[in-house]
């Protein structure tokens, strides 16, 4: 369905507690939502029909919802079972979920309190986020402009939709450069994470990526450094400065959509995906597909 818009794709998405034509899952142009970004999300992936990690992505959905002071107005049972139902609904056995809950339209300004809440599930194909040939020699990534915020001025645990503005920018600033994806810093100039995954480094066969102090701390993120520690690999969580990207070998993201993605460049830095990197590709698809146990899988 390349090219197809997605207000134009087919099927059905589950919207407030029930199934309705894709193209009727609508909303109002003053939708609070919209205006002041009250919205959280998830983004999911089902490997030959099984909805990998759901019910962690179901419970950070909701954590995100609490912390924009939203409360859902089903449990965490039912979104479970509206996803697997949403997947099936649509026929597809390997998918993207986005399950997406967000503030309506009965009052417009800051203040929202008496806005519905309402929550929504769409389902349909995703390919790899970065082309196959690219990700097998490594993607380029610009140093973006703009940082990760101190929690201390946004909601930084939550996947709240507000705080993707700042990745937008920096992933569209990147790719008309282009470069696939942008390295983005945090408030204190230390290194966090790209546009919409996280970052892990090699040097001298140990992997060190970013203490999550300021960002997503990444379900596949955790899954990949039970992945890691299961192959007896030394994981060092950890602030990084930019400069110190000259002396490590390897890099990769994690992420739902990149999944396991080795990285060749980020601005002036070089890698060489190796045996690391392809051993942790190897072993995280087969554990998404069931094939595989970690820790904490």
């Amino acid at each position: 369905m390349a090219g197809v818009p997605y207000d134009q794709m087919g099927g059905h998405i589950w919207f407030n507690g029930e199934f309705v034509e894709w193209g009727d899952a609508k909303v109002h142009v003053l939708t609070h939502g919209l205006h002041y970004a009250s919205c959280v999300f998830e983004g999911e992936r089902a490997y030959e029909g099984t909805i990998f990690k759901l019910r962690e992505h179901t419970e950070r959905l909701f954590y995100s919802a609490e912390t924009l002071g939203m409360t859902l107005p089903y449990t965490v049972e039912e979104i479970d079972r509206a996803s697997i139902a949403t997947l099936e609904k649509q026929g597809l056995r390997d998918a993207y979920v986005r399950p997406v809950a967000w503030r309506g339209s009965e009052m417009m300004g800051v203040s929202a309190q008496k806005n519905r809440i309402n929550v929504a599930i769409a389902v349909w194909e995703w390919p790899s986020y970065f082309a196959p040939e690219e990700k097998l020699k490594g993607i380029r990534l610009d140093l973006a402009k703009w940082q990760r915020p101190d929690p201390k001025t946004a909601p930084s645990f939550a996947k709240a939709a507000g705080l993707y503005m700042i990745c937008t920018l920096s992933k569209h600033a990147a790719e008309a450069k282009g470069y696939a994806d942008a390295l983005m810093l945090d408030y204190r100039g230390q290194v966090a994470e790209a546009t919409g995954a996280n970052v892990f480094f090699i040097q001298d066969g140990v992997i060190h990526t970013p203490k999550p102090d300021c960002f997503l701390d990444g379900i596949t993120r955790r899954s990949v450094i039970d992945l890691a520690k299961a192959r007896g690999y030394e994981v060092v969580e950890r602030a990084i400065q930019p400069e110190e990207m000259s002396d490590f070998s390897e890099c990769f993201l994690t992420g739902t959509a990149a999944e396991v993605t080795p990285v060749s460049e980020i601005a002036q830095y070089r890698f060489t995906p190796g045996e690391i990197c392809r051993n942790l590709i190897a072993d995280y698809d087969a554990l998404v597909r069931g094939k595989l146990d970690a820790k904490a899988a």
